[in-house]
Parts: structure tokens; sequence; C-alpha cells
């Protein structure tokens, strides 16, 4: 299954490194693509990873999820 999370405050590849990092430490995920420029992650994961997973994983990473469709 697929999720993309918009994400807001992502300026730099920095940032998008540590969310992309941050994302695939969550188990079930197995793939992370950050695109900088549409401030989005597409993850790839298993079912039971849930929006709220993904939502704190991001915001403990500094960044502040505005969507996951």
């Amino acid at each position: 299954m697929q999720k993309i999370v918009s994400i807001d405050g992502m300026m730099c590849n920095h940032c998008a490194g540590a969310v992309e990092k941050a994302l695939t430490a969550l188990e079930g995920v197995s793939r992370v693509a950050v695109n900088l420029e549409a401030k989005q992650a597409v993850v790839t994961c298993v079912d039971a990873v849930t929006e709220d997973c993904l939502r704190d994983a991001v915001t403990k990473a500094g960044y502040t999820v505005v969507a996951i469709r």
C-alpha cells in the first residue's frame, strides 16, 4: 500500500533526509521517497502502518503533517 504524506517545514535536502530517515525507521515501511519541491513523501508500507504512526514519526523529526492520503 502507498500513502502520500504532505509535509510542511521541509526547506532543504537535510530536511528531506531527516523525514526519510524517520519514516524508514518505522516497522512495516519498505520504501520512502521524499519530494522536497512537492513537500511530500510517498511511503510504501503494510496495512498495519497507521496514519498516526506516520504523523508521529514526521512530528518527532520536527516537521508538520498537513495531510495523508
